[in-house]
């Protein structure tokens, strides 16, 4: 059996679509390229397509799209107030970006995009800077509030400050690796298990009971990884929302 057939690595591996070199520049179109546009593309297709009749009383479709977009509205109401709802579009884009990106993964022989610590990294980034960008530009020098919360004794702000500093510059960090980990360690123990129930096959009838308890193992966990997609989605989008609401009022 070929070696890259059971390499649960391999999954991972960026590979080049159409080799591009521009002023000595690599702006190759790879398979991560390609799936993210994926993503893109069937987002807008399946909102494009709901909203396209409009109807009074709503069509599966329509109906599931009207789901989606009240429960993003809520998300963001929840977490950061009316005021908050001035961010919907990027936040219902964030969400739904990674819910297709993460849901496209689960396609066998798909590339999982956000199980790239560069892609949910840049997410992350991209949150971050709108947060600080935001903050300063609405509250102005009021955003340093955020690491210092009013009604401290005044020596606890000593440690309290610090502690908020580096709390707050972990955020993205922890808002990328949260996501591209659970992606990648996901697929990483499905391709073990599916792996592993092949090669006890191969090896003899003898270990057919052990190979039938593996398969059923990764069936149950190929279950488990759409709840987390669909999850990861979710997490990183009300975080989000936190995030914003920080920059919407800092003093709280």
């Amino acid at each position: 059996m070929p070696s890259v057939a059971i390499d649960p690595i391999h999954q991972f591996q960026v590979s080049k679509w159409l080799d591009l070199n521009i002023g000595g520049i690599d702006l190759s179109f790879t398979n991560a390229s390609g799936f993210m546009l994926l993503g893109v593309v069937l987002t807008i297709a399946f909102f494009g397509v709901a909203a396209s009749k409009g109807l009074l009383v709503p069509s599966r479709l329509q109906s599931m799209a009207e789901i989606g977009y009240g429960f993003v509205a809520d998300m963001v109401r929840g977490a950061a107030g009316e005021e908050g709802l001035k961010f919907f579009p990027f936040v219902f884009t964030l969400f739904f970006f990674i819910f297709f990106a993460n849901m496209i993964g689960m396609v066998p022989y798909a590339f999982t995009t956000t199980s790239h610590i560069i892609v949910t990294a840049a997410l992350a980034l991209l949150v971050i800077s709108i947060v600080i960008g935001y903050g300063f530009y609405k509250n102005g020098l009021k955003f340093f509030k955020l690491f210092a919360p009013s009604g401290a004794p005044f020596l606890i702000y000593f440690l309290l400050v610090p502690i908020e500093v580096i709390s707050f510059f972990a955020r993205p960090l922890t808002l990328a690796l949260r996501l591209f980990a659970n992606m990648l360690a996901g697929h990483i123990m499905l391709k073990l298990f599916a792996g592993f129930a092949v090669t006890l096959i191969g090896a003899g009838i003898a270990y057919v009971p052990v190979a039938l308890l593996a398969f059923s193992m990764g069936v149950a966990l190929n279950a488990l990884e759409f709840l987390v997609a669909g999850l990861q989605a979710y997490v990183f989008a009300i975080l989000t929302c936190v995030y914003l609401n920080d920059a919407l009022h800092p003093s709280h």
